[in-house]
């Protein structure tokens, strides 16, 4: 397994810029990401109708590409976040993760004896299909393999110190709708208590050597999350940023118009 350059400047102190896919499934998607300059791309199994087969085939995009494809599972179950492992994935998001036991057990999902419980199959997508000896191989994918905990519910904002004590979670991602859901404050990102609760989250990131992830929806958005702490962000997602640019195009258009 190649070196992970987004887990290697997360661990080292970086910033990592990177985009979320949830529509367009094209045999072109990671590489184009990757020519765009995005670092990693989440492709999303939560929000979308993509199939496993689907995945495996977006996986698939970013081979030879200088970018990480990781996925966003739908839940904490092994066979969800073993199987995209198994596919290629070198990076495992998981929605709504409220307690140290959940971060465990992803952890142990994700990992290979004797840190976790992963199932060994080698020679397939993950390794590039490869032989030879499965030790340095296990080995690589233990330390390599980037793991994302979302924080997005009141219950996950209380318990975030001991679930960001967890050894084997690299970041804690914050899903903004979600966390405002939960708290009673809808779509209110300027709420003190909103605001409270994402700090809570970057100020236990900084206590236990962990990364704040979250989607910047714009740039001046973006670059405000940085100031705060913030070191792993997804510009946008596919539907919108294409959605955003043929809009202003098309009203630059019409706004010319004789």
């Amino acid at each position: 397994m190649m070196q992970n350059r987004v887990k290697t400047k997360l661990a080292d102190g970086g910033i990592s810029i990177g985009t979320m896919v949830f529509e367009f499934a094209t045999t072109g998607i990671g590489r184009i990401a990757a020519e765009a300059g995005a670092e990693f791309v989440v492709f999303d199994m939560e929000h979308t109708g993509f199939s496993v087969e689907t995945m495996r085939m977006l996986i698939a995009t970013c081979g030879g590409a200088d970018c990480v494809p990781m996925v966003r599972v739908p839940a904490t179950e092994y066979h969800f976040i073993a199987r995209v492992l198994d596919m290629g994935a070198r990076g495992v998001m998981v929605p709504m993760v409220e307690s140290a036991e959940q971060a465990r057990q992803i952890v142990q999902a994700a990992k290979y004896p004797p840190v976790g419980r992963r199932g060994a199959a080698f020679g397939i997508a993950h390794d590039d299909y490869s032989g030879g000896d499965i030790v340095p191989k296990i080995e690589a994918a233990n330390r390599e393999t980037l793991l994302i905990a979302q924080i997005e519910t009141a219950e996950g904002v209380r318990n975030v110190a001991e679930i960001a004590a967890v050894s084997g979670i690299d970041v804690l991602w914050i899903g903004h709708f979600d966390l405002s859901n939960s708290l009673g404050i809808p779509g209110q990102f300027t709420h003190p208590q909103f605001q409270q609760s994402v700090a809570k989250v970057v100020a236990a990131c900084r206590q236990h050597g962990k990364a704040p992830g979250f989607m910047a929806s714009d740039v001046a958005g973006g670059k405000a999350l940085l100031e705060q702490g913030f070191r792993i962000l997804a510009y946008g997602g596919d539907l919108w940023l294409y959605q955003a640019a043929l809009r202003a195009g098309i009203e630059g258009l019409k706004g010319n118009k004789p």
